[in-house]
């Protein structure tokens, strides 16, 4: 296309004719999009792993059920430390209720499927990576998919969820599948690992069998043996097992990322040991306090049974 020609004074009574397309050309500077590059982009990692262990981490694959609290925030830290394959399931989308704690809740995102942004913005992170959605959640007909060539499992579905996580679990166990969970609790955090080989998430909970109340007050008393968090609940009235809904903390989400992240990664690259189940490990950053906790039998041992015995009323309560 042709410029746009200008006539202007040159000096006395003379005209220059300017091509004004040329002078804007000349003058707007025109930056090249940015290309990622791994190494680079994660390069800051090493010295805390290997450049060989990065490259394990790169081709690495783990699958997370759940973007909500926890799950989001796993997927993006996982994305961060270079894990290169990533596989990750809800079926929920985003709504003004999750703005509190999740990592994907924003004006922008209300009413988008949480797999679809988790994804965007996992990809915002490294381009590269192999991301796959299963944006039905994870379901008997499709568990053998969302776990296949699966290097670790990260729970990360709701609490009330109780029949998925089972199931999830289960699934682990068979196919010799490293699995953790990460429970926000309150403005803390309590880890468990189920090794392959070792006790299992039914072993340590004790849910077959059991009413869905006694389930969730099983699953309560096996994330939390210590309770750090029992001293500081503000309104106990917020915990409602009736409407399935519970206070949370952004706090705790985060915690959960920092400590699953690291679980994840010494499981991935063999970096040390890890407790497995029966123990279990509860860090409270609002009372700074951590706790071990071992109890073999899980949910069968005496320190659990009293625990239950406690527990039991309180949510009976909650729920009615």
């Amino acid at each position: 296309m042709t410029g746009v020609l200008m006539h202007v004074a040159a000096g006395a009574g003379a005209a220059a004719t300017i091509d004004c397309d040329s002078a804007v050309a000349r003058a707007v500077t025109i930056t090249p999009a940015p290309v990622f590059d791994y190494s680079a982009a994660f390069a800051r990692n090493l010295g805390w792993v290997t450049p060989a262990e990065q490259q394990r981490l790169c081709r690495a694959r783990v699958a997370i059920a759940g973007m909500g609290g926890v799950g989001g925030v796993h997927l993006l830290t996982l994305a961060r430390l270079g894990v290169g394959r990533l596989r990750i399931a809800d079926l929920d989308r985003f709504d003004i209720a999750n703005f509190n704690r999740q990592a994907g809740a924003f004006v922008s995102t209300l009413g988008e499927p949480k797999v679809g942004v988790m994804a965007r913005m996992a990809r915002d992170v490294n381009p590269e990576a192999e991301i796959d959605c299963f944006p039905r959640g994870v379901l008997p007909d499709n568990v053998d998919e969302f776990l296949r060539d699966v290097d670790v499992y990260v729970d990360g579905i709701d609490f009330f969820a109780i029949e998925a996580r089972r199931m999830l679990f289960a699934a682990c166990r068979a196919k010799g599948i490293p699995a953790l969970t990460a429970a926000p609790l309150g403005m803390g955090v309590s880890l468990l690992y189920f090794r392959p080989g070792g006790m299992s998430f039914e072993e340590y909970f004790r849910l077959e069998g059991q009413p869905r109340q006694e389930q969730f007050a099983r699953f309560i008393a096996g994330l939390s043996p210590a309770m750090l968090q029992r001293h500081y609940l503000a309104v106990p009235e917020a915990v409602d097992f009736a409407a399935q809904r519970g206070p949370s903390t952004a706090m705790a989400c985060e915690l959960c990322a920092g400590v699953m992240g690291t679980a994840v990664l010494k499981v991935l690259l063999g970096r040390g040991p890890l407790r497995p189940a029966p123990w279990a490990m509860q860090f409270d950053a609002y009372r700074q306090q951590l706790r071990f906790t071992w109890r073999p039998f899980g949910n069968a041992n005496p320190l659990q049974r009293l625990l239950l015995y406690f527990l039991r009323p309180r949510l009976r309560a909650a729920g009615s």
